[in-house]
């Protein structure tokens, strides 16, 4: 795949999305600023936040202070579980915009799988419809949530974002998102630092010359599931979005696949 990191998917309605994204859980104040900033230099466009995540302000005056052009982001937030319903959604998203001082999202997601996540949805149709949303999609969905959403909904979700990494190789939920035309979008994808230690992630990362977290990334890629890695350290930044200089062989997929052991670095969310 001749990918850079201007490339983007398609989704289900035609809007495209950026191959890798930068996440900001845990980013506050200046250094959630700092690091949005340096991430908008190195090239990232998708930018992920949550109203659960306290950075919306710090977002919006990140993306203001960069000077590029509305049009070259793709601006992604998250309606919490105590916004969930029908009219706390539609407050919700009118406040998360404030704070991002954006005139409309390019992705809104349910965060997590909540008893009003049918009325939520309806909300984030109607959002939808008023062109005040570019695309509208699902986090920490299964496939029971999802067959949930589908048989009672309008539009399908154009993203389901959950853990995902070797270590969650959660097969059957992608192929289930492929066969619904709803792309997957991977959190925590470097295992919160966990496995990068990892004998085999070591041995493969060392044959392509490349770290242990460009290799997970560059997995995602090969698999073509969109990464949004979290850092507020620069060369880690720069790092992560060097990742498109390689490409990983069949037998070293294979050998990345096969490390799966249901590992989660966030909440399971049938548990949750």
């Amino acid at each position: 795949m001749n990918l850079n990191i201007n490339s983007t998917y398609k989704l289900n309605n035609g809007v495209e999305i950026p191959v890798l994204g930068f996440g900001t859980w845990t980013l506050k104040g200046d250094g959630a600023i700092n690091a949005i900033q340096w991430a908008l230099e190195e090239g990232y466009r998708l930018i992920d936040t949550a109203s659960m995540y306290n950075n919306e302000n710090e977002v919006g005056t990140a993306i203001a202070n960069s000077n590029i052009s509305r049009e070259e982001l793709f601006i992604t937030t998250k309606v919490w579980d105590s916004e969930q319903g029908y009219e706390k959604t539609l407050n919700a998203f009118e406040q998360s915009l404030n704070k991002l001082k954006l005139e409309y999202l390019d992705l809104y997601l349910i965060h997590w799988p909540r008893d009003k996540f049918l009325d939520t949805w309806k909300a984030m149709e109607k959002l939808y419809e008023e062109e005040k949303i570019k695309a509208i999609g699902v986090s920490n969905f299964t496939i029971e949530h999802l067959n949930s959403l589908l048989s009672h909904s309008n539009i399908i979700p154009a993203v389901n974002q959950v853990e995902f990494h070797p270590f969650l190789y959660q097969k059957e939920l992608l192929g289930f998102c492929r066969k619904n035309k709803i792309i997957l979008e991977a959190y925590s994808p470097l295992t919160k630092g966990k496995k990068l230690s990892n004998k085999t992630i070591r041995q493969v990362s060392e044959k392509y010359e490349k770290t242990p977290a460009q290799l997970l990334l560059r997995w995602l890629i090969e698999h073509k599931i969109i990464g949004i890695p979290r850092s507020n350290n620069k060369e880690h930044i720069t790092d992560n979005a060097s990742i498109f200089d390689f490409s990983i062989e069949n037998e070293d997929i294979e050998r990345l696949n096969n490390l799966n052991e249901n590992l989660r670095a966030v909440n399971d969310p049938i548990f949750k």
